[in-house]
């Protein structure tokens, strides 16, 4: 299995643009954006922004759950593996080596995201307006990248990175408490069926329902 220590090594065999900086790099894309066909893991972080047709997206040797206007999570050192990727439109992927972040709050604060977790398998499913908040931080971050770095721009990377796991991390609360009322609503037509189904008798008559049933009972209405 291929292991990437550096960000020159993992742009070179992908047919990416040299990194310029040997740390931290981005990679915008086009239609196609996949990296080898096999599996890998790396030193670094990785983020990126999706509109997947089609293609097979593992992470920890789980299936990854995308669909169009998805946001992923990846940490360092887990088996990752991109293939036959086909985009809607623009995406982006971010790598961050560890040592990138040294010395910076986000070294620690990043550990406490938990959407980097292989467990956390689902991608975040970003809104339009989610999803243009998320590119104005990418530009950003793409405007310093290529602007002859200096000084200050770690920081100012860093700082627009941090903003976005941020916004991140709101998004996903938000997608997690739709989640919520939606399975909450479900399970009160279900058993508003279930009390309708018993107050007319049918429980003697035909015995508990069958899953067919309740599907086309309450699922539908």
């Amino acid at each position: 299995m291929k292991h990437y220590k550096s960000l020159a090594e993992l742009h070179q065999e992908n047919g990416f643009p040299a990194p310029e900086n040997p740390l931290f790099s981005i990679f915008q894309c086009t239609h196609a954006c996949s990296m080898i066909e096999t599996e890998f893991t790396s030193d670094f972080y990785m983020i990126g922004v999706k509109k997947l047709i089609s293609g097979v997206i593992k992470y920890g040797r789980t299936k990854y759950d995308h669909e169009s206007g998805s946001m992923m999570f990846l940490k360092p050192r887990q088996i990752i593996e991109m293939r036959d990727l086909h985009l809607e439109e623009s995406g982006f992927l971010i790598f961050v080596h560890e040592d990138f972040l040294n010395g910076h709050i986000l070294h620690d604060e990043i550990r406490k995201y938990h959407y980097f977790d292989y467990e956390t398998n689902e991608a975040l499913h970003l809104s339009p307006n989610e999803e243009k908040t998320i590119w104005e931080l990418y530009h950003k971050i793409e405007s310093e990248y290529n602007n002859n770095q200096d000084e200050y721009s770690r920081e100012i990377i860093l700082a627009n990175l941090d903003t976005m796991l941020k916004y991140a991390q709101r998004f996903y609360k938000r997608q997690f408490i739709n989640r919520l009322e939606i399975s909450g609503k479900t399970v009160t037509k279900f058993i508003n069926e279930l009390d309708h189904y018993m107050a007319n008798g049918l429980l003697d008559s035909k015995g508990l329902p069958s899953v067919h049933y309740m599907a086309n009972n309450y699922l539908i209405l």
